[in-house]
């Protein structure tokens, strides 16, 4: 069994890219896997602020459920990172947590999937998504080999990937395979 956490920075209930999240966790689920899915919109997560109070004293000066979070993080096995795309780039819910995975980004020890939504039809777009989130998965993290892709491209409105099968088949897939 594997411990996978499932980061949905999906600031709508019910968004597309949570949709694939969640498709992703019965994936996992299906085959005995243990599976934590992390909402950002409910953690009302701070911007970092670059003071490296976590580095120097081992946590953040912010209480704002991150540090539950970085716990988390550092057993899992997996890692899904499932974001809507916003003017060709992450949402910004992403990026603060991101930035915010300054205490420990080196000692995580996971694979990586990357999930991605947006409205354009245009695959190649999102690779920019992609490589902002490997600037943290490949250049900091140590020996997290990134294991799948989901390009969830031409969806058209909130809910729009719940009537695409086969990216809710891909992301099942993904889930149960990881």
């Amino acid at each position: 069994m594997k411990k996978v956490v499932i980061i949905s920075a999906s600031p709508r209930r019910g968004g597309n890219s949570e949709v694939l999240a969640n498709e992703f966790a019965n994936g996992a689920k299906s085959v005995g896997h243990q599976v934590d899915i992390v909402k950002l919109r409910k953690l009302n997560l701070n911007y970092c602020l670059g003071c490296y109070h976590c580095k120097k004293k081992g946590k953040c000066i912010y209480n704002d459920g991150m540090a539950e979070v970085l716990g988390k993080l550092l057993e899992a096995d997996v890692i899904v990172f499932s974001t809507p795309v916003y003017f060709y780039s992450m949402c910004g819910q992403l990026k603060v947590f991101i930035d915010r995975l300054v205490p420990i980004y080196d000692k995580i020890r996971a694979d990586v999937y990357l999930m991605a939504t947006q409205w354009d039809k245009e695959k190649e777009i999102m690779e920019q998504t992609f490589e902002a989130i490997r600037g943290c998965t490949r250049d900091c993290f140590i020996d997290c080999p990134e294991k799948g892709r989901l390009y969830g491209v031409a969806l058209d409105g909130i809910g729009a990937a719940s009537k695409r099968y086969d990216y809710l088949q891909q992301a099942f897939d993904m889930g149960k395979n990881c």
